[in-house]
């Protein structure tokens, strides 16, 4: 899952802008408000790869996509 490209708050929140129209509200909200926080860079890489093609994934993979997201921000 390693992505080589350390991605910042910035591009996490744009990448989420764009995917917000296909993503449950709760996560779009939980997502929101981990990025209030200052995150380690690790979290901004795991949450870019989630949200990157989110549009594009079948039903099974979104609710898995969902369910690592639940994780991160109920951790």
């Amino acid at each position: 899952m390693g992505c080589p490209i350390d991605h910042t708050t910035e591009e996490v929140r744009a990448k989420l802008e764009e995917q917000t129209p296909f993503l449950p509200v709760e996560i779009c909200e939980g997502i929101k408000r981990m990025l209030d926080i200052e995150q380690p860079q690790e979290r901004l890489n795991e949450l870019f790869h989630l949200l990157k093609k989110y549009d594009l994934a079948d039903d099974k993979e979104q609710l898995e996509r969902n369910n690592e997201l639940h994780e991160m921000f109920n951790a």
